[in-house]
């Protein structure tokens, strides 16, 4: 039997304890190389410390490693009898909110801590909105270093007091509140006996039995992006193959299609795989397709299902995560990645800019700053064919590029077509 999959970030403001969590968990759940244990022990030891410092299993970096924070985004696998899970240790520090954007994307659910000490920060709720807007459905509240507020319930308490409410207005409808220390282990894998006012699961029991829903493939539209068209001459005749991954959704052989932009329609002829020729394919699988039709297909244009096709649009509307420390501004002029496809773009208009702690959307402003999120209007030089992002996260999402520097610049989440005014 093969075990399901819980993809999981963690984030929070900086030394909320994310990387201990994760050693812990992955320490006390027996997941830890004997000779990984004796590093961590030795490096441990070095620089002085009585107990293992748990973070060291997953700052890997050595810049880390000195500074003692998490920069890079930092992944790691682990499985239990019951489930089998990918962990996005994501950084804290808020010049790289560009990193939690990106291990935060893939995300079925977000353990945002909070440090008892200190409760929410403006990072905490920064974090949290973001997990919101990338339609992560599950959300982990953990209030870490129980330990050093002498366990209080009464602090506990004050915490969710304070943070549930704005929680609540992000639209999180799945949360759970724990209260853990990632240093002794509370709550993490075993329950604590320090805690006996808390009743509720441990955060490894939660993670092995949240449902995790998956849309069935025959529920989602297909949406195939091109990205190498492969063509090859011989004795055999020429072969016409267009290669690329299944972004969602499923293709059968002999399904009629749509190639977007153009809207040209033809039927598959034939699925090849590394393994041979299928009937059918599901994402996330990678293939190559053949068409019955002789069509000019580009890298960067789109195979969909006729049933539910995408929207082809030059102007868009997205919500942008802002991510450089020049700022967006109206005018400005960039390289927009969608999928498979590059386009120039132009910002249009900046529509609004949110307050982080008031979660309020203040119109009209003059720029979106380094770790700003904001919406914006934006038109492209080529049609580009997309999903709402809360239908589709794929063919919903894009990322802005410096065109001098070939920085990421921002990440977009796309709301629809640019109504008109």
């Amino acid at each position: 039997m093969t075990l399901d999959l819980l993809r999981l970030t963690t984030a929070g403001s900086v030394d909320d304890g994310k990387s201990t969590l994760i050693g812990r968990l992955l320490y006390d759940s027996k997941q830890v190389f004997e000779d990984q244990l004796a590093h961590v022990a030795e490096v441990s030891q070095r620089r002085g410390s009585e107990e293992l410092d748990l973070a060291l299993l997953t700052d890997g970096l050595r810049a880390e490693r000195e500074q003692g924070i998490t920069i890079d985004v930092a992944y790691r696998y682990f499985a239990t009898a019951r489930r089998r899970f990918i962990i996005a240790d994501c950084p804290g520090h808020q010049q790289y909110t560009r990193n939690m954007v990106t291990g935060a994307s893939t995300a079925d659910l977000a353990v945002i801590l909070l440090d008892a000490r200190r409760g929410a920060l403006e990072q905490s709720k920064r974090h949290a909105f973001i997990s919101a807007l990338l339609g992560i459905p599950h959300l982990v509240i953990a209030v870490n270093k129980m330990d050093l507020v002498d366990y209080d319930q009464a602090r506990f308490d004050e915490i969710i007091a304070d943070f549930a409410p704005f929680v609540e207005r992000l639209g999180i409808t799945d949360c759970l509140e724990i209260p853990i220390s990632a240093l002794r282990g509370d709550n993490v894998v075993e329950a604590s006996t320090n805690m006996p006012w808390y009743t509720g699961p441990t955060l490894l029991t939660h993670l092995e039995e949240v449902e995790v829903s998956y849309d069935h493939p025959d529920e989602v539209p297909a949406r195939f992006p091109v990205q190498w068209v492969i063509r090859t001459g011989g004795s055999e005749g020429e072969y016409r193959g267009y290669a690329g991954q299944l972004a969602s959704g499923a293709l059968r052989t002999g399904e009629e299609v749509v190639v977007l932009p153009g809207g040209q329609r033809t039927r598959i002829a034939a699925i090849d795989t590394y393994d041979g020729e299928l009937a059918e394919i599901v994402a996330p699988l990678s293939a190559t397709l053949r068409l019955e039709d002789e069509l000019d297909v580009a890298r960067g244009e789109l195979i969909a299902s006729t049933t539910t096709p995408p929207t082809v649009v030059r102007e868009l509307e997205a919500d942008v995560c802002w991510l450089d420390s020049d700022p967006l501004r109206p005018g400005n002029r960039y390289v927009l990645k969608h999928t498979t496809r590059d386009a120039a773009a132009i910002i249009v208009e900046l529509i609004d800019r949110v307050d982080v702690e008031t979660l309020e959307r203040r119109p009209d402003p003059d720029s979106l700053e380094l770790n700003d999120i904001g919406r914006v209007a934006l038109r492209a030089s080529t049609p580009l064919a997309i999903d709402p992002y809360r239908t589709n996260r794929r063919t919903g999402s894009f990322i802005l590029i410096d065109q001098a520097t070939n920085a990421t610049v921002g990440a977009g989440m796309i709301l629809g077509p640019l109504a008109a005014t």
